[in-house]
């Protein structure tokens, strides 16, 4: 497509002498703002996929893909109602689980209102997301069972005071009703196990218990609150859902992680769109700083340009020369800027902790992200939509400064020279 001559021509065009040392630095800042976003938008989106991917990984491996709750009232024959969905094709395995809600203090000062879930030890334990950084009181499984222990996260741990073998106080909110009006009705459990699972909603505000233990302090006796299934696909839910609510009938109703965190998700996937389109803007300008480059480059070359025409170059081959200068800069640009993006994202976390080290500030919340660590996941269908972007708009950006050095009059070029 571009033969020798043209390749020398632009290439040597690209190295401004001393006296166009203006248009020089045009071009190098038009590389720079190519560069850069398209090094931006890359980093941009890993990180917005690694949120989407770590917050649906946590949720899904603390929560079950689909629950099944009672008709305004407590499941009492749970367990007879798991066994007709456990062989289920779609069906992974079953919780019994009660959820509720109590206040927590300790000795040591504090109060805050936790989540806490009964389970049945052996599916707490069995349970990866927790089992995997799991510390258990004497390292002995057996600790997490009676109706006096408890599981809390690490963060909830350290807000307190408190580790294994300590003790904590749950407060029900309903109380018992005496003669003297209603009391609160509370109870001390010892700390049998801490857990980290990396996000911090669910390592500074969930409390485990065990199944037994749930039913006296919630009283629900014989009975939970929820079956929390599992599937093979938590992402496509149509045919598990559609056979499991005919084991269920009229016995319960499903629900969904993904109704139960609809708003969540579509917040994070609006946000990723509207940061995609603010960030384009970045490229975009750098192909109009790419267009006003090469008009000056033509406009500067004309002398050139007509000596070119006077040896017999073609307005083709003049146009192919200028195409060929302006595309450089946002083909090398754009490769400049994939390389940062990947090298960026595949480090974030370490540059996050160093730049954090070097400035004493806090620049990833867990608190405020839920996470503990900055995520950055890439894409690589994105990753190839973002480099053909920028490649398009540069060489759009190069079309008509090349259509004008074509069309230039050489005769007239070199009268006003």
């Amino acid at each position: 497509m571009f033969d020798r001559f043209e390749r020398t021509v632009a290439f040597r065009y690209l190295r401004a002498r001393r006296k166009e040392g203006f248009i020089s630095v045009i071009t190098t800042f038009s590389l720079l703002g190519i560069m850069l976003g398209v090094a931006t938008l890359i980093i941009v989106m890993a990180v917005m996929n690694g949120f989407r991917e770590e917050l649906t990984s946590r949720v899904l491996g603390l929560t079950g893909h689909l629950n099944v709750y009672g008709l305004g009232t407590p499941i009492s024959d749970f367990d007879a109602l798991a066994d007709r969905i456990r062989p289920l094709d779609t069906v992974v395995s079953v919780t019994p689980v009660i959820e509720g809600q109590a206040l927590v203090t300790s000795s040591r000062g504090g109060a805050a209102g936790a989540a806490v879930r009964g389970v049945r030890p052996e599916d707490f334990l069995s349970r990866s997301s927790i089992a995997e950084n799991l510390v258990l009181l004497n390292g002995d499984p057996a600790s997490f069972a009676g109706n006096d222990v408890v599981a809390i996260g690490t963060k909830m741990a350290q807000r307190f005071g408190v580790t294994l073998g300590d003790s904590i106080t749950l407060i029900a909110p309903q109380g018992n009703v005496t003669a003297l009006g209603t009391m609160p009705r509370m109870r001390e459990y010892r700390i049998a196990a801490l857990f980290e699972v990396g996000m911090f909603e669910y390592d500074d505000s969930f409390v485990y218990m065990p199944l037994e233990a749930a039913q006296i302090f919630f009283q629900v006796r014989d009975a939970v609150t929820t079956l929390e299934i599992f599937v093979s696909d938590p992402h496509t839910l149509d045919r598990a859902r559609q056979e499991i609510a005919a084991a269920v009938g009229s016995d319960g109703r499903l629900w969904s992680w993904q109704d139960a965190n609809a708003s969540f998700f579509t917040a994070l996937k609006v946000e990723r769109n509207v940061m995609f389109l603010i960030l384009t803007l970045i490229i975009l300008v750098a192909a109009f700083n790419i267009i006003s480059g090469m008009v000056m480059l033509v406009k500067d070359k004309g002398r050139d340009i007509a000596i070119l025409r006077t040896m017999g170059a073609s307005r083709g081959s003049v146009m192919r020369i200028f195409f060929l200068t302006g595309a450089s800069i946002g083909v090398v640009g754009t490769l400049a800027g994939l390389g940062l993006g990947i090298a960026f994202s595949d480090n974030i976390e370490t540059i996050r902790q160093w730049l954090q080290s070097l400035t004493g500030t806090t620049l990833f919340d867990e608190t405020i992200y839920f996470l503990s660590q900055l995520p950055a996941v890439m894409d690589w269908g994105e990753v190839a939509t973002v480099v053909a972007m920028s490649i398009g708009l540069s060489f759009a950006a190069t079309l008509y400064p090349s259509w004008r050095a074509a069309r230039l009059d050489p005769v007239e070029a070199l009268r006003y020279e």
